[in-house]
């Protein structure tokens, strides 16, 4: 009887281990990871911002949403992240503002939402006693590159509000792991793209404008380069991360060591769906002078080492793959506007 006991506690353990807790797990990203969560067998508990229409984003298309526990509240209040995560023993923190240009316009919106919402996420995970917290960081807070490949010891430089409040989570999260021992994992993807990107990041806006049949095409500036990560492989690097036993109190890069130009990445979308386009440069579509981060370029040597990630989708199959995606789902964008 005793042993059957231990052996019924043990497993509930094993059970309890397995639940974890998304936020922002009905956006671009979250939404991917939620799905893979549910694939590799996690009970997944997705949070996402309270709306009164109970809308779930993204996971409302998923066919995986019925496997997942889809919670709406509000990242910037303590005690619906807490009640959220009873029972959870692992984070994954995506929820977050994430366009540049409207932290021009509000500042302050991102302060709350991107500091005071890690601040959230970090103290339920100590009260909580959780296993793993691993925040979303973004590789804006670099700023331009200083050197290339950007290594994980490369300076952090807030350009924009938004890459500031992003600094400033990651460090309060790197002070957790520091004063109170949180078993606290920084993830920091490049450039994410593929299916469900808002239509602020130049994929999708620039697909959109070309589905639409618009003859010219309106961007900002061509000469930043980028290093983009197809979003499944983004998520593979989320989970990759959290079965390492090495990147505790730690930032790892997830990216793919390739860069490409925004000059160069319109005329492959455009050599892809067979068109040729004229590219129009909106003042309205430019970063402040000082504000734009003119090269990314990831170095992945630390993911590549510590863990077994390898990317499945070259910059060729992602972009086929997203505007196939788009040109069934065109409905979701407003190809004509100009989204900050």
């Amino acid at each position: 009887g005793k042993c059957c006991i231990k052996i019924k506690s043990l497993h509930l353990i094993i059970l309890m281990s397995n639940k974890v807790l998304i936020t922002g797990a009905t956006g671009f990203i979250g939404s991917h990871l939620a799905e893979l969560c549910v694939k590799k067998d996690f009970e997944v508990v997705a949070f996402d911002r309270y709306n009164s229409n109970n809308h779930w984003g993204w996971l409302e298309q998923s066919e995986y949403k019925n496997d997942m526990n889809v919670i709406l509240g509000d990242i910037r209040d303590y005690d619906s992240i807490s009640k959220a995560t009873e029972g959870c023993k692992v984070i994954f923190h995506l929820a977050a503002l994430i366009g540049i240009p409207y932290s021009y316009v509000s500042p302050l919106a991102y302060i709350r939402t991107n500091v005071e919402g890690t601040y959230n996420v970090l103290e339920t995970a100590k009260n909580l006693d959780l296993d793993q917290v691993l925040i979303t960081s973004t590789s804006e807070t670099y700023g331009t590159a200083q050197y290339i490949p950007i290594d994980e010891n490369h300076p952090l430089i807030g350009q924009s509000p938004y890459s500031a409040t992003k600094i400033a989570a990651d460090q309060l999260a790197i002070s957790y792991y520091r004063s109170f021992d949180l078993p606290v994992k920084i993830v920091r993807p490049f450039n994410t793209y593929g299916p469900r990107q808002s239509a602020r990041a130049i994929i999708p806006t620039v697909t959109s404008q070309i589905l639409n049949g618009e003859e010219d095409i309106k961007v900002g500036n061509l000469s930043p380069t980028r290093d983009l990560t197809y979003v499944k492989d983004t998520a593979r690097g989320f989970l990759s991360i959290f079965k390492s036993n090495d990147l505790i109190g730690e930032v790892t890069n997830v990216g793919m060591k390739k860069e490409i130009s925004i000059e160069e990445l319109i005329e492959k979308i455009a050599s892809i769906m067979n068109v040729s386009v004229n590219v129009v440069q909106d003042d309205n579509r430019f970063r402040p002078g000082k504000s734009e981060v003119d090269q990314l370029l990831c170095d992945n040597k630390k993911l590549i080492t510590h863990t077994k990630w390898k990317p499945k989708n070259d910059l060729e199959s992602g972009l086929k793959a997203t505007i196939d995606w788009m040109s069934k789902n065109l409905c979701n964008y407003k190809a004509n506007r100009y989204n900050t």
